[in-house]
């Protein structure tokens, strides 16, 4: 069973841990590439604007293996 982090921030170390994630990637690919497009990601407060961040930089890094 996977583990449920509270203290990563960052989508690779998420990842590399094996750590439980809702996979939003299709939402984040269409907002990054979608130009006519108008999105919100909207969350409570300390609760995933980081990691949301830290996806969109492996996303534009293009970290293809974090994403399999």
């Amino acid at each position: 069973m996977k583990k449920i982090s509270t203290s990563i921030y960052t989508f690779a170390d998420l990842i590399g841990y094996g750590c439980f994630y809702v996979d939003k990637t299709e939402y984040i690919y269409r907002m990054a590439t979608d130009p006519g497009g108008m999105f919100t990601f909207s969350r409570p407060r300390r609760f995933g604007k980081s990691l949301t961040v830290s996806t969109l930089d492996a996303l534009f890094r293009g970290r293809r293996d974090l994403f399999s």
